[in-house]
């Protein structure tokens, strides 16, 4: 009897969630500009310490894409920074959003240039108040910000279209490991949006290299070449475009002599964009929902973060209030807690977000058991936890896998990975049938 009344259970669920399906699906776009108008400390190479910014050299923006499906909506949020807002500035984003907007999901995505401003000071002694105001004042400002181009995307609403594809470009490389082949991750995403009479309403962009071709001296403010490549994208395509940064922990820029300068590795990315682009034919989904789940993990640290001489040791390598407030915020209870946002879009499309650098390998696996139609991996969303090597990238050791700047257990990144696949099994119905 107990496999029977099971299966009548699954199938009058499947039934009544099929009826109840409402078969809304609108898309919007918003932005700010979130350039720093003043100097201030800049985030991504230790070595300058707390040198103040000297410029712009190009602006940085805050780009933001609704999607509504059924009855959820789903904001996308696009950063032209080093990092998403830490845990504290999120949870205000997020009640702002549901609260205003009916919004109960959201990513908020950082690009992971080196050339963008802190985000982690604070209005408390030690940890920024007094002495670096004006980067206080900007992290404040900016969760406002976030949350307007939200809502402007919210305003624009309208119905939509669309359509994702993926091709390899080789224009990244393992700058990591030294065995041989090395991992990685070279598959470009495009996930285009339309309104219903064909014209292109967003375009959202998924790849893996860290946002470093400027030079460390160079203190402007830059988006680096995920700024460029967006420019390029949004001249030949016709639409605003999102750059949403993979799992770049262990990947770089890779160029030759026609890409070496940022201007031309951004043009060839916008020109690989926009191949892929416009080969998509979007189209009305014929069953649009949003199925997400966030997770939130609970790891133990590699290091005593908060043992003075811990402190003592990056408060040298980086600067006393950026330490004292990152350790704050983030290793609570002499813990880490990352977490995963796991998204399925009209029953094909997966999107897994995680709040850290991931290893390539890391997504290439998510990519080879997720059994969705595509899948993209987007690290630097929700937060910003280091880096998270493989368990064979820690064993090679090396930047990236060691303590110094991977903080989180050994084996944290394979864990969160194993809960997105479980989530997208379950938002499948693979499950349906265990009690």
């Amino acid at each position: 009897m107990r496999p029977t009344f099971w299966l009548f259970l699954s199938v009058f669920l499947l039934c009544t969630t099929h009826q109840a399906e409402a078969k809304i699906f609108r898309a919007g776009f918003g932005q700010q500009n979130i350039t720093p108008a003043r100097p201030m400390p800049m985030w991504g190479y230790g070595a300058r310490h707390d040198a103040l910014s000297s410029g712009v050299r190009d602006p940085l923006f805050a780009k933001a894409v609704v999607i509504e499906a059924g009855t959820t909506r789903l904001a996308i949020v696009a950063l032209d920074l080093g990092r998403a807002p830490a845990g504290d500035s999120m949870q205000r984003i997020r009640e702002a959003i549901k609260a205003d907007y009916n919004i109960e999901h959201i990513l908020v995505c950082g690009s992971h240039t080196h050339h963008g401003p802190v985000i982690e000071l604070r209005d408390r002694e030690g940890q920024g108040k007094g002495k670096f105001d004006d980067a206080v004042e900007y992290a404040s400002n900016l969760e406002a910000k976030i949350v307007q181009a939200v809502g402007t995307a919210v305003e624009s609403l309208k119905d939509a279209k669309i359509a994702w594809g993926a091709s390899n470009v080789a224009m990244n490389r393992n700058r990591h490991s030294k065995l041989e082949p090395k991992p990685i991750d070279s598959e470009l995403g495009v996930i285009r949006l339309d309104t219903l009479d064909n014209q292109p309403l967003a375009i959202l962009v998924n790849y893996a290299a860290h946002a470093t071709m400027l030079d460390s001296k160079d203190l402007r403010y830059s988006a680096d070449w995920p700024g460029q490549m967006t420019q390029a994208a949004e001249k030949l395509c016709g639409a605003p475009c999102l750059f949403l940064q993979g799992a770049a922990g262990d990947l770089s820029a890779s160029t030759d002599d026609s890409t070496r300068t940022l201007e031309t590795f951004g043009e060839k990315m916008g020109q690989e964009v926009a191949s892929i682009f416009k080969n998509l034919k979007p189209e009305v989904p014929a069953r649009p929902s949003i199925k997400a789940k966030r997770t939130v993990f609970d790891f133990a640290t590699r290091l005593p973060l908060r043992e003075p001489l811990t402190q003592i040791a990056f408060r040298q390598a980086f600067f006393p209030e950026l330490v004292t407030a990152t350790i704050a915020q983030e290793a609570i209870d002499d813990q880490l807690h990352p977490e995963t946002t796991t998204i399925l879009l009209n029953r094909q499309l997966a999107l897994v977000a995680a709040s850290g650098e991931f290893f390539s390998q890391h997504s290439n696996s998510l990519k080879q058991r997720s059994r969705t139609e595509e899948t993209f991996f987007i690290g630097y969303c929700n937060g910003h936890h280091m880096y998270f090597p493989t368990i064979e990238g820690a064993a090679e050791g090396g930047y990236g896998a060691d303590p110094a700047v991977s903080w989180v257990q050994l084996g944290a990144g394979e864990t969160m990975i194993n809960q997105a696949l479980i989530d997208l099994f379950t938002f499948q119905g693979a499950f349906l049938w265990s009690p």
